[in-house]
């Protein structure tokens, strides 16, 4: 479901805030002076193409990797100051690639990770049972499948109901029930105040599940906000689609066409045998819809289709190049962050 706009928090009420940072390796900027604040309740998207940055300013905000310049604060506390670890205690972090211990078993494991952030282990099982790995809590991990080590990494974030939750490709190996399954849980964690950052490779399931998307590119805020505030930026025409009558079709559509009044007749368009879809800059949708509107004979129906956040992401996209981060998901990695 699309978030509830009305129940946004107020713009002072960040949890994170990410103030001027930079990080260089060597002669490389991998993040340039990114602002932005993610306030509490929200559920955050951080896109951008391959070597964008935004693993790297996900570190960061993680207190993995330190700011060559600039500063980030989780609910006012520096990360990566004398308090780092209590901070890292109200984190909750599912990396992309999982390191789990093979020879343990899935409740061994989440009580391994809960006496890191010392919390209490009697949680664990139920915990397990949340994410549907009640039945293989006993069963040794090097057993498990993709899906169900995504699962494990997943309870292993919620141990000790973290303020912040940090979720990078969380879909990756879920079947769509599991897939359906992890979003329905999200929105109940958001409900309850929780605040999520997220990446994701797959647009198409953020689009209608986050609150405001940052868009990186080269290292750089390119873009930051609700989607509608982001086709505001970006101004890209909508698809307005009309369906013909199929008795007149070609002739309806040369009618159309011909009669179409300035500046409407200057729109791009494609004439297929039975509809034509008109690509309309966002200043002539309504005149656009009016008009089709009033040929009741010949269009039987209309659909628009706003720019999705795929298409927004293409718009403006570079390709560019990042080294390797001297800090990878490694099992240390991963105890580190809890």
């Amino acid at each position: 479901m699309p978030p509830d706009r009305s129940t946004q928090p107020a713009a002072t009420d960040a949890v994170i805030r990410a103030q001027g940072v930079t990080k260089r390796f060597d002669r490389f900027t991998a993040v340039d002076e990114v602002s932005l604040d993610i306030h509490r309740g929200e559920v955050f998207g951080l896109i951008g193409h391959n070597g964008a940055g935004k693993s790297t300013l996900f570190k960061m905000m993680l207190g993995l990797l330190a700011p060559t310049s600039g500063s980030i604060h989780i609910a006012g506390e520096p990360v990566d100051g004398a308090g780092a670890r209590e901070v890292r205690r109200r984190i909750g972090y599912l990396p992309e690639n999982v390191a789990l211990w093979d020879n343990l078993n899935g409740l061994e494991t989440l009580r391994f990770f809960a006496r890191l952030k010392r919390i209490d282990t009697s949680t664990c099982a139920a915990l397990l049972e949340r994410v549907g790995l009640g039945h293989a809590g006993n069963r040794p991990v090097r057993a498990y499948s993709k899906g169900m080590r995504q699962r494990l990494g997943f309870a292993q974030a919620l141990l000790g109901q973290p303020q912040v939750l940090f979720l990078d490709e969380p879909t990756t190996g879920l079947d769509p029930r599991a897939i359906h399954f992890f979003w329905d849980t999200l929105a109940e964690l958001r409900e309850q105040g929780l605040t999520i950052v997220l990446t994701s490779h797959i647009l198409a399931e953020l689009q209608n599940r986050v609150d405001r998307v940052a868009v990186l590119t080269n290292g750089k805020l390119q873009a930051l906000g609700s989607l509608p505030e982001l086709r505001a930026q970006f101004d890209l025409p909508l698809r307005v689609r009309a369906q013909l009558a199929p008795a007149t079709a070609a002739a309806d559509a040369t009618r159309l066409l011909a009669d179409l009044p300035p500046p409407l007749a200057g729109i791009a368009r494609q004439t297929e045998a039975d509809a034509i879809t008109f690509q309309a800059p966002r200043a002539h949708k309504i005149p656009l819809l009016q008009y089709l509107l009033r040929q009741p004979g010949q269009v039987l129906d209309v659909h628009v289709q706003e720019p999705s956040l795929e298409d927004m992401f293409f718009a403006d996209q570079a390709p560019a190049t990042e080294p390797a981060s001297p800090v990878v998901a490694s099992d240390a990695s991963q105890a580190e962050a809890a």
